[in-house]
């Protein structure tokens, strides 16, 4: 599956710190060490509706590290998948009396669309799962023992893995009740244990399947992230990523697929972007109180989402667009004054806000600072760049 287009990312003087991330299985903020080539892998969406707030403030923050490693000299292999088979975009396909290939790909395109109107730095492999189908049952396959039949289906034992939790740090009950809100069947009969997951669905009547080496069907949902991931990156890549609703059970689930088929981790990082609200609720298509990207200007709307640290949990507002608008502008004003500011401290604040945790909201007050107090400097080329190397706002 093709990726969108890239943009270019200028090359700045000097030399970034080291770079902090907060953990999530190890729940702190540490040192985010790789050498001269770092992997990342970013979980996709399921493609049955346009792209909200909440998909681009994700990819934002994930964008915000690529972009950190680069201004390193990092080498970075990317990848993210697309769900283009799965049972929401089936029942919407269903609903809306379509075909379920034709609204996956109009979606996906449309998502790629909006990911280049972002100035979100693309993945090298934009991979879907029906595509990864082969890796999928390879996969599946390599699990051996830890694969079990209920009914036709085949599903994960959880309990094979003895670090199964260590993702999430969550207590049973609580993952139960998680399992069963987001795509889990804990109730089940015939499981194992209620936190068991599907990795392969048989066919049913009406529905879509493939014929591979494990019979006809369709993969669950968490077998298609560790099958890719592994397949591009391989295990114990450096970040998984994605929304923090993502930690359990798709991550958890995820490691437990690696560490059974490999013996070694799926990720060495998990980094988990924060939930956007809107009218009291979390944005999502289920609940239908979304804000669309392609609605807003995209500079303007890259710049509302930075204000907010990816980590936080927060809820849109029209303010957010109107603070944006006015931020955007009083850059501009000032990028286009002549004066003689020195231009290197504020390159080294941007630069020493976004290692600490990627915080670009204390790396926007470091340009409004800048603005509001000096001016622009005599040339105005090094601020522009390194706004948009660093930030991706383009001034």
């Amino acid at each position: 599956m093709r990726s969108w287009a890239g943009v270019h990312v200028p090359r700045i003087a000097g030399q970034a710190p080291p770079l902090r991330v907060y953990d999530s299985r190890r729940r702190e903020v540490v040192p985010l060490e790789v050498d001269a080539h770092a992997r990342l892998y970013v979980c996709g969406i399921t493609p049955y509706d346009a792209t909200h707030l909440g998909h681009a403030a994700t990819y934002l923050a994930f964008d915000l590290l690529h972009r950190q490693w680069l201004d390193r000299g990092v080498q970075v292999t990317y990848a993210q998948n697309i769900t283009d088979v799965d049972d929401p975009l089936l029942e919407r396909a269903q609903a809306t009396d379509e075909s379920w290939t034709e609204l996956a790909e109009r979606e996906t395109e449309l998502f790629r669309e909006d990911m280049a109107g972002l100035r979100i730095l693309p993945p090298h492999h934009f991979v879907g799962v029906v595509e990864a189908l082969p890796d999928v049952a390879k996969l599946i396959e390599s699990l051996g023992a830890a694969a079990y039949r209920v009914d036709e289906d085949l599903y994960l034992d959880v309990r094979a893995d003895e670090h199964f939790g260590s993702v999430a740090g969550l207590d049973a009950d609580h993952m139960r009740q998680l399992s069963a809100e987001r795509g889990g069947d804990p109730d089940r009969p015939g499981k194992r244990d209620p936190l068991d997951c599907l990795l392969w669905r048989a066919v049913r009547p009406g529905e879509p399947f493939w014929e591979t080496a494990i019979g006809a069907g369709r993969p669950g949902w968490h077998v298609e992230c560790a099958a890719i991931g592994l397949d591009y990156l391989g295990a114990e890549f450096d970040v998984q990523g994605g929304g923090s609703d993502l930690a359990f059970p798709h991550h958890e689930l995820c490691a437990s697929h690696v560490r059974l088929a490999t013996g070694q981790p799926a990720a060495r990082t998990y980094v988990h972007a924060g939930m956007v609200a809107y009218r009291g609720e979390k944005m999502s298509k289920s609940l239908g109180n979304l804000v669309f990207v392609r609605d807003h200007d995209p500079t303007i709307l890259r710049l509302a989402l930075l204000g907010h640290h990816y980590r936080s949990d927060w809820e849109w507002t029209d303010h957010d667009l109107a603070f944006a608008e006015a931020r955007l502008r009083r850059w501009r004003s000032a990028l286009e004054r002549p004066a003689h500011a020195p231009v290197e401290p504020l390159i080294a604040r941007i630069r020493s806000e976004l290692a600490n945790d990627l915080n670009a909201p204390a790396a926007l007050a470091a340009v409004d600072e800048w603005c509001a107090s000096s001016g622009s400097a005599t040339s105005t080329s090094d601020v522009r760049e390194a706004i948009d190397a660093l930030l991706g706002v383009v001034i």
